[in-house]
C-alpha cells in the first residue's frame, strides 16, 4: 500500500508551528502537555503527517502567542507556497540551524558577520570535495 502524501499546506502549518515553537524555547513535550496530546502528536503535526483542524489551530495560536494567519505566511491565495523555500525551511527547522541563525543574528560587527559566513562556506566546500 503507497505511502499517504503530506498536504503541502499541513507541511507549511506544521514548519510554522514548530519555528514558532522553536523561538520561544518551547519543548513538544510541553506543547501537547498544553493541548493535552502527546509530544509524538506535536510532531505528526509539525511534520503535516497529520492535519490540524481549526479548532486545535486556535489554540495553538493562542498558546504560542501569534495569530492564525502566522501559519499560513508565504502561501498564495491559491494555496500553494509562493517559493520553493524548503531548503531554507528545513534549515530553520532544525534545532542547529535555529539556533545558529539565532546566534548568527546577534553578530552586530559586519566583518565578523563576514568572516563567519566565510568560514561555514569554506567547511561546507571541503565537505563537498570529500564527497
Amino acid at each position: 500500500m503507497a505511502k499517504k502524501q503530506a498536504n503541502p499546506i499541513d507541511i507549511q502549518v506544521g514548519n510554522r508551528v514548530r519555528i514558532r515553537r522553536m523561538l520561544i524555547g518551547m519543548s513538544q513535550e510541553k506543547l501537547g502537555d498544553l493541548l493535552g496530546l502527546t509530544f509524538q502528536q506535536v510532531q505528526k503535526y509539525e511534520k503535516g503527517v497529520n492535519r490540524i483542524g481549526a479548532g486545535r489551530l486556535f489554540e495553538v495560536s493562542r498558546i504560542l502567542n501569534v495569530p492564525i494567519d502566522f501559519f499560513y505566511e508565504g502561501v498564495s491565495a491559491a494555496g500553494q507556497p509562493e517559493y520553493d523555500g524548503a531548503p531554507v525551511m528545513e534549515f530553520v527547522s532544525s534545532g542547529e540551524g535555529l539556533q545558529l541563525a539565532l546566534a548568527f543574528m546577534k553578530i552586530k560587527d559586519a566583518k565578523v558577520r563576514k568572516r563567519m559566513l566565510d568560514l561555514v562556506k569554506s567547511l561546507s566546500e571541503e565537505e563537498e570535495q570529500k564527497n
